[in-house]
């Protein structure tokens, strides 16, 4: 058994203008840092499928994706879909690469053909609502790939883990008040979205981070709220939206972690997944916009992953 990187190169076609922070070259840092690092050669590595209407239809409104598909994008051209988010002519199957990245490391690691799994795509996808696109995200492939779990392979009890600095508003309107998921989010606070900080809801373990926290206080919040509630839920898989810009030197954020508390989280949860889930791990890029701190920090957020034990299925 192995670690699954899964990757396309239409990922890097998606181009929302200069000066976007969400560009092509976070793609290009994390291949680059990986294969410095020699992490590559222990890598099983695919190229992502697109998702089929039917797989994002399970958790995206069909007018929406009636709209999206119905699109005509000129070469040069963008198009607005909010106030940061555009298309230009690839975004479209950059973003059904990324999610059907997500919906083929469910299969992978649900077929026992690999113990985790680590997309390497974009654009993000967790501030995607079910009828329209926010915050750089066209299709929440998480939520995707969470909704393919439980519907195509029948489990019972799914883990969403969000370490991105911005709260995952998407995926939780997706899945509040559902009893098959756990949700376990860490995030500045406030910040954008503006959201997350004062709800309750029994399936939602929301740590609101105050601008500056570093890693003591980071690490305090995945042991004290999220490993409890991940240990009483049993969750039968993990998925992580992973994102990398509550990093110290990201330029969007206001957090003060380092590549280290990425392995720390990964390492956590990769322990309840051993305990409760035969391992089974899938992970996907969410933010992350300086490109050394982002390379640097998927590197050890991967490095965590390949360490997993072989098991007997």
């Amino acid at each position: 058994m192995t670690t699954v990187f899964i990757t396309h190169p239409d990922c890097l076609k998606h181009d929302m203008g200069s000066g976007h922070p969400e560009a092509p070259v976070r793609i290009s840092a994390i291949l680059k840092e990986i294969e410095a690092l020699g992490l590559n050669q222990h890598l099983k590595q695919y190229i992502a499928p697109l998702a089929r209407k039917e797989e994002l239809e399970r958790v995206h409104s069909s007018d929406y994706l009636e709209a999206l598909f119905e699109m005509k994008v000129e070469e040069h051209e963008l198009v607005p879909l909010d106030g940061d988010t555009s298309l230009n002519t690839y975004s479209l199957a950059a973003a059904r690469y990324a999610t059907g990245a997500v919906v083929l490391a469910v299969d992978q690691v649900m077929r026992a053909e690999a113990d985790n799994a680590f997309c390497a795509v974009r654009p993000p996808g967790h501030h995607a609502l079910p009828n329209r696109a926010m915050g750089f995200c066209i299709f929440n492939a998480v939520a995707v790939g969470a909704a393919h779990a439980l519907e195509a392979w029948g489990l019972d009890r799914i883990a969403i883990c969000d370490f991105d600095v911005h709260y995952g508003n998407g995926t939780a309107d997706m899945f509040v008040n559902d009893r098959r998921v756990l949700m376990c989010q860490t995030f500045q606070h406030p910040f954008y979205p503006y959201q997350g900080g004062n709800t309750y809801n029994p399936n939602m373990i929301n740590v609101g981070l105050k601008s500056g926290t570093g890693s003591l206080k980071f690490q305090e919040a995945i042991e004290q709220h999220w490993i409890p509630a991940l240990n009483e839920f049993k969750p039968q898989m993990i998925l992580i939206s992973a994102g990398f810009d509550a990093h110290r030197d990201d330029p969007l954020g206001g957090l003060d972690l380092v590549e280290e508390d990425y392995a720390f989280a990964t390492r956590l949860l990769m322990e309840v997944a051993e305990t409760h889930a035969a391992g089974r791990i899938v992970s996907t890029l969410e933010g992350g916009y300086n490109p050394v701190a982002l390379g640097r920090s998927v590197a050890a957020h991967v490095n965590e992953l390949l360490k997993a034990p072989i098991h007997r299925h």
